[in-house]
């Protein structure tokens, strides 16, 4: 048996005795140096067969040393193969002892360098990646459990180091977790990807800095080097938080889309010959991929200067969030708004303007629309938790599905001509300050096209 166990070591191994005869020698020591145990065996040393002559002392006085010193001894040597090559070997030496703790002999554990080295190499790199690495790295196990996570992917869950350990991938995370663990499935199976995927993720955890990541992931699976068929041993997960390079990149190309919006608009409505079918044009260009519904309301009559600012500042869009608790100017009559421009609700179709009754829109006097005239600005508004939306797009005469809308005011040559509204349905976001600026800006080119066939209609 110990002989099996001798062969069976990764490492070489030779014994000397007391007087410095080679007593083992296993199969790793023969792989390296060529010389097989039946050669080696019984020889006096290694002077002259597996150390040069001019080396053997110095080597044997080291080796020899281990006997009389305590631990094990580190040295490098330079020893000689049976074909007459030299190779470097990192050795570890120990006393052997005797039945009565005498010192019996020694023996030598070694390996090639470069070997030695290579190992020492990705313990290093290992305990790097999972203390020191500037990304996380998550070892998952075949269960896909997190086995071992550094300090990096902790923070990023939000989560202490040993509190990962062992859970279920769903109890980290609320969304992105069937792509991840997909992901993970293919690696077991197949092997490593060739390249990075983005991987949108929900976390869990209240303590994490935001709940919505994007991570760039990298895989590679593990597979055990003493098996003599690879058997997964999980996989390796490494990622990188890029949410703020995608936000970027989402708002640059948003506003790439929306400047190239704006010049189609200009230059299809310098054709029209009809300044209100140009601020058609306007609104349905503004519309794509912006809002679902769009509303053009005019004053009648249009006020000589408009309405004075209130206290609040008329450039930060507000939220309107009740119509009764809406701040408003009471000592000030409702503007009497009228329909002028309107996008079709059912299917898809150009703004159509709206034949003129003369009869003003019945917006109660804190709607948006209101707000927005009356403090030359932009309003936003939101369903948020309301029971029944539809009951809260009723209430603002606006179509059934609306959950978002954005009153901004038309201004032109000093004169408030009316209010462009921007409505949205619940399967997207609520507008932001971005959106309000960019429904300005249209709402400039609407009310100056407004404005002249108002004049042109005059003369």
């Amino acid at each position: 048996m110990l002989a099996a166990l001798l062969d069976g070591m990764d490492a070489a191994l030779c014994a000397l005795d007391a007087d410095g005869t080679v007593t083992h020698w296993n199969r790793e020591a023969e792989r390296i140096l060529g010389w097989t145990a039946a050669e080696a065996v019984g020889r006096p040393g290694l002077a002259g067969w597996a150390v040069r002559a001019e080396d053997a002392d110095e080597v044997h006085a080291a080796l020899m040393a281990a006997m009389t010193s305590p631990g094990r001894q580190v040295h490098e040597f330079a020893l000689l193969t049976k074909d007459g090559g030299r190779v470097l070997v990192r050795t570890q030496s120990s006393a052997v002892t005797g039945a009565d703790g005498a010192p019996a002999g020694v023996y030598c554990a070694f390996s090639e360098v470069h070997t030695q080295i290579d190992l020492e190499r990705s313990i290093a790199l290992s305990e790097a990646l999972f203390d020191d690495a500037s990304w996380g790295v998550v070892l998952v196990d075949a269960d896909l459990r997190p086995a071992v996570v550094n300090a990096h992917a902790a923070r990023a869950l939000g989560l202490g180091r040993t509190h990962v350990l062992g859970r279920p991938l769903g109890d980290l995370l609320v969304q992105g977790v069937e792509e991840l663990e997909a992901a993970l499935q293919h690696v077991l199976a197949e092997g490593a990807p060739p390249a990075a995927t983005e991987l949108w993720v929900t976390l869990r955890s209240e303590e994490a800095e935001e709940p919505r990541r994007c991570w760039r992931s990298g895989f590679l699976r593990l597979a055990s080097p003493l098996a003599e068929e690879p058997v997964p041993l999980g996989v390796g997960w490494l990622f990188q938080d890029i949410t703020d390079l995608k936000r970027a990149e989402q708002d640059s190309s948003l506003l790439r889309f929306r400047a190239n919006q704006l010049h189609r608009a200009g230059r299809a409505a310098a054709e029209c010959e009809d300044p209100g079918e140009a601020a058609a044009v306007h609104l349905d260009f503004a519309l794509a991929g912006f809002a679902d519904h769009g509303l053009v309301d005019l004053a009648l009559p249009a006020s000589p200067a408009g309405p004075p600012l209130s206290d609040m500042d008329a450039t930060t869009p507000i939220e309107d969030a009740d119509l009764a608790a809406a701040p408003d100017d009471a000592t000030e009559p409702a503007p009497r708004l009228i329909r002028a421009l309107a996008s079709p609700t059912g299917a898809p179709g150009p703004a159509q303007p709206i034949t003129g009754t003369g009869i003003p829109l019945t917006y109660v006097p804190g709607h948006p629309a209101v707000q927005a005239y009356r403090r030359r600005g932009s309003v936003r508004a939101s369903a948020g938790l309301a029971v029944t939306p539809e009951g809260w797009a009723a209430a603002r005469k606006w179509p059934e599905g609306t959950v978002h809308g954005l009153c901004v005011v038309l201004r032109s040559r000093g004169r408030t001509l009316g209010v462009a509204t921007f409505l949205r349905g619940a399967s997207r976001r609520p507008f932001d300050r971005a959106d309000a600026a960019y429904a300005e800006e249209v709402a400039s080119r609407i009310a100056a096209s407004l404005d002249l066939a108002e004049a042109l209609g005059k003369g």
